[in-house]
């Protein structure tokens, strides 16, 4: 990165990543779940000296501020609360905005806000949409809801490697720039991830939503990117995401699933066109039966971490 400001909003610092500062053009670029801003480094190389690229850390995750009330700031609700003071503290009245899963979800939420979606020009969904796959978000919520403890650097690479292999990564230096960037060394000299291990008490604290009522409501351009082999964002789900938003704009990005790192030139270009296509009037939406064939995905993940670890 080239520059990290830290953004103070209510007790927390938010660290905010910054990719060419004195670019004309700004995309907010949001991580997923377990992740941190850290991750948009190869997307920002590659998207070039024209875009400044904000990647915040949410709360609990990089070099964010960890909260002492999980169960009040964990939340979609806090996020909004952050990502807004993020938008306010860099004087952005409007931006793109990119975000992966759990940032996507974000990015949706703001987006069909009425009270927030005139901040949102155009809206990048990275391998997340309305409905997810139920078995992919059981494996999801059952391996980050362990405390993960590595006797050593090593240990820690290798399994993290195993781990996100859907990523798509095919360099050993950008594996080893993903580990030391994901790494935490505890008081006893062992290793875990950067993040909270608490950060998953939030599928059992939030409020249940209908997404699909969210995603009917957006009202930009929106693109969803997909990884041919992802376990969380079924192909099948793109047609009836489509019918909701009849000028959806897809891609999907060969050799990877949830979800792509958007680090080379072939998942880069889709997107770069998608950004520099001329804001339209985006064409919505027809009344159609938006019932799941599964349930919400935040009622869901309540249902399952309660089943599992209440």
């Amino acid at each position: 990165m080239d520059a990290l400001e830290f953004v103070r909003i209510r007790e927390l610092d938010i660290a905010v990543r910054i990719w060419n500062p004195d670019a004309p053009r700004t995309l907010i670029a949001w991580h997923g779940l377990a992740r941190h801003g850290g991750d948009f480094e190869a997307l920002a190389h590659q998207l070039g000296s024209e875009w400044r690229i904000l990647a915040p850390d949410t709360p609990g995750r990089g070099l964010s501020s960890w909260s002492l009330f999980p169960a009040h700031d964990y939340l979609y609700s806090h996020y909004m609360t952050v990502a807004v003071g993020v938008l306010d503290h860099f004087q952005l009245k409007q931006v793109d905005w990119l975000g992966t899963s759990m940032g996507g979800l974000l990015g949706m939420l703001l987006a069909s806000n009425p009270a927030h979606k005139h901040r949102i020009s155009r809206l990048i969904l990275n391998d997340v949409g309305p409905e997810l796959n139920k078995e992919g978000l059981t494996a999801l919520s059952s391996y980050f809801s362990l405390t993960h403890r590595f006797t050593s650097f090593a240990d820690l690479q290798k399994e993290l490697t195993q781990h996100y292999a859907s990523f798509g990564i095919t360099s050993d230096a950008e594996w080893r720039a993903l580990a030391l960037g994901s790494a935490r060394r505890l008081p006893d000299g062992s290793w875990t991830y950067h993040f909270d291990p608490r950060i998953g008490e939030q599928f059992v604290h939030d409020t249940p939503r209908d997404t699909w009522a969210d995603w009917a409501n957006i009202r930009c351009p929106v693109m969803v990117i997909r990884g041919a082999e992802s376990t969380l964002l079924d192909a099948a789900t793109l047609p009836r995401m489509k019918e909701v938003q009849p000028d959806l704009v897809t891609f999907t990005a060969p050799d990877c699933g949830h979800a792509p790192m958007l680090n080379n030139a072939d998942q880069v270009t889709p997107l770069r066109q998608f950004l520099n296509a001329p804001l339209i009037t985006f064409r919505h939406n027809k009344p159609v039966n938006t019932e799941p064939t599964s349930l919400p995905i935040t009622q869901w993940f309540v249902k399952q971490w309660r089943r599992l670890f209440g």
